[in-house]
């Protein structure tokens, strides 16, 4: 596993990551009325990994995640570990899955709603095609907003190809119809030509697992009412090592900052790694966005990015975005998107290192609201205990890392000091409307 994969020997390429904002530093660290907590639960499409959780298919992930929707938590996003693209297709941590949970931290002047938890559902599609295609996208973001008007909200999705490797952003599926709900034949708008499946027109092995939330009926909340999905431009310039993207360099808030200045959210995104086969290798890759839009009006976001290496040793994650995670929570980070890559190297200890791009948001704050939390903020800091808290044990009963989490999954990323400390000031200063790039 990994031959010829070259290591990280360039500085910039050592170091674990970069943030990019549209805030400055200070700004990015003033509280906010919303605290987050987040879990990230690993597990494996394949049973011969002993330290983590096993699921013989997406379509287990609903009754896998209840006892977390219990407690208040939501699944924020799903994606593979290892992207399985080209050469990685053939590598068993391709089978490897996160999925990233978040709550509001309860309050004790909070009241209970029977709609806080809604009902995590995975559908199965079938896609056209070998490959996907910009058209294949915009033809399942009609169908998500055909779905969505059902009263469901849309999570994200992971592409999957039953047999073999993934196209894109799975991996091999041994049951992939098991526990899976399929949507009606021929609902409104469906994409065309889905009536040629039975003749043909759809893969038998490529389809998208499609992950929505549903309410019992009378208790949607409002802001999940009548919820519009819409595509954005994604463009990434890459550099290659033959056919494989070793590099690749975006500009991640030109490309979103008109969408959130708007309060959309950014839920998932599409690109096409794969070249056709007899194609050139082009320079640069293409994609979508997809951005949630809510019914009712919505403040403009701010927005951070990161460009996170997670470093897997044997099965297990070693290094990742999640200390980072955890100490934005208290700032009001919401985690909506994680875009992961088909860079894979070895860092100088041998383990593989993979590079993600994790997607966060918050509302823009108005200058009073501003002055007053850095005002509360200035009497209290905030412990290291506190940051790890979403992760480490919420509550005791709750979650324990030392039982493995609750129904055996491994719950990680507790016991860390805040990630933000040891950046320089002035990180996040922007310059003429740019943000500059921190190295953390």
């Amino acid at each position: 596993m990994g031959c010829g994969l070259r290591k990280l020997e360039d500085p910039e390429d050592s170091s674990p990551g970069k943030i990019y904002s549209t805030l400055k530093r200070p700004q990015v660290e003033t509280k906010t009325d919303t605290v987050y907590e987040y879990v990230l639960l690993d597990f494996s499409l394949e049973g011969s990994r002993p330290t983590v959780q096993y699921l013989s298919s997406l379509c287990e992930l609903p009754q896998a995640l209840l006892p977390y929707y219990t407690q208040g938590y939501v699944l924020a996003a799903l994606h593979p570990i290892i992207l399985s693209v080209g050469r990685t297709r053939a590598l068993p941590l391709s089978l490897l899955y996160r999925a990233i949970l978040a709550r509001p931290r309860p309050s004790k002047h909070s009241v209970p709603m029977c709609h806080s938890v809604p009902v995590l559902r995975v559908e199965e599609w079938p896609l056209p095609g070998e490959v996907l295609t910009g058209d294949t996208v915009r033809a399942l973001i009609d169908r998500v907003n055909s779905s969505a008007r059902g009263g469901v909200r849309f999570v994200g999705s992971v592409i999957q190809q039953a047999g073999g490797g993934s196209s894109g952003a799975g991996s091999r599926v041994s049951s992939p119809n098991r526990g899976c709900r399929s949507p009606p034949r021929s609902p409104p708008r469906t994409p065309p030509g889905e009536r040629d499946l039975e003749n043909g027109g759809y893969s038998p092995d490529l389809r998208l697992m499609v992950l929505f939330h549903s309410w019992a009926a009378g208790c949607i909340p409002l802001d999940a009412q009548g919820c519009c999905y819409h595509q954005g431009a994604l463009s990434m310039r890459v550099s290659r090592k033959g056919q494989v993207v070793s590099a690749l360099e975006a500009d991640w808030l030109e490309l979103t900052a008109a969408y959130y200045r708007k309060g959309w959210s950014l839920v998932d995104s599409f690109v096409y790694w794969d070249t056709p086969k007899g194609e050139p290798v082009p320079r640069s890759l293409e994609g979508l966005f997809i951005y949630e839009e809510r019914s009712m009006a919505t403040p403009a976001n701010d927005t951070i990015v990161v460009e996170q290496w997670t470093v897997i040793e044997g099965s297990n994650v070693k290094t990742d975005y999640g200390p980072l995670l955890h100490t934005l929570a208290e700032f009001g980070w919401l985690l909506t998107c994680v875009l992961p890559t088909p860079i894979i190297r070895h860092d100088s200890d041998g383990n593989l290192a993979t590079k993600q791009v994790v997607f966060l948001q918050r509302p823009v704050r108005t200058p009073l609201v501003q002055q007053q939390n850095q005002a509360a903020a200035s009497c209290s800091e905030v412990s290291a205990r506190s940051v790890s808290r979403g992760v480490g044990s919420p509550q005791a009963e709750e979650l324990s890392p030392c039982s493995g989490g609750i129904g055996g999954f491994p719950v990680f990323g507790g016991g860390y000091s805040s990630a933000l400390s040891h950046l320089e000031e002035g990180g996040f200063e922007q310059d003429d409307g740019a943000a500059e790039v921190t190295c953390i």
